[in-house]
């Protein structure tokens, strides 16, 4: 069987993460300038603000990769798409601090959080796909 458990904790989880994921994504193309204030960098003028939407779509893929994943996939397969994808919340915090440094505490507390929430994710996964006698299917 592939795809996770309706009823399980890391389905769940998974959901929340493609739902808030689709949700800034829409926000980045219904209101990019806002957008940019969540992210943490202010809206550019001009043809620089073409690359808001840009963002937006890049975390709306995101969520719809993890929601259709969560009915596709096994635990492992998640565990390791959440290990990969770190790297957009660390660039994130990279890219905020090089442009604001502290005076973005908020904001970076924000990339931070989506990273340790998707790094405790993955390493939940994993770790219950390996004890798993599926090999982490369900």
């Amino acid at each position: 069987m592939r795809g996770l458990s309706n009823g399980a904790p890391s389905t769940w989880l998974v959901r929340i993460l493609s739902v808030v994921f689709i949700g800034l994504g829409l926000l980045f193309l219904v209101a990019p300038h806002s957008g940019a204030t969540l992210f943490g960098i202010a809206a550019p003028g001009g043809e620089g603000s073409g690359y808001l939407p840009a963002i937006g779509l890049r975390d709306l893929a995101f969520g719809l990769y993890l929601l259709i994943l969560s009915a596709t996939a096994t635990r492992r397969t998640l565990g390791l798409i959440l290990a990969a994808t770190l790297v957009i919340p660390i660039g994130d915090i990279i890219i905020v601090t090089a442009a604001r440094g502290s005076d973005a505490a908020l904001n970076l507390l924000l990339h931070g959080a989506s990273a340790a929430v998707m790094a405790a994710g993955s390493v939940w996964l994993l770790r219950i796909s390996g004890h798993d006698k599926t090999g982490g299917q369900s």
